[in-house]
């Protein structure tokens, strides 16, 4: 299962997640703060979908609320 999921009030615009028997095979982000994006999208590689929502469901990004890595969990929710 592809997932293309638009993000909201983050720096990156959308990340797009390869799922396949509830294991993430790939995450790209468009946009969004490089580095910190491309490790995020590499630890997430491998791991179950249900642990990586667990992981980065509350991750806050200076106050606003959400994350890349809290978009993630919520794009990866979607697969569930």
């Amino acid at each position: 299962m592809t997932i293309n999921y638009k993000t909201k009030g983050v720096c990156a615009r959308q990340i797009n997640v390869e799922v396949e028997d509830g294991i993430v095979k790939n995450v790209e982000f468009v946009g969004g703060c490089s580095g910190n994006t491309q490790g995020v999208a590499r630890l997430a590689k491998g791991m179950k979908v249900k642990d990586v929502i667990e992981l980065l469901k509350d991750v806050d990004c200076g106050g606003r609320g959400t994350s890349c890595p809290a978009q993630l969990a919520q794009a990866l929710e979607q697969s569930l």
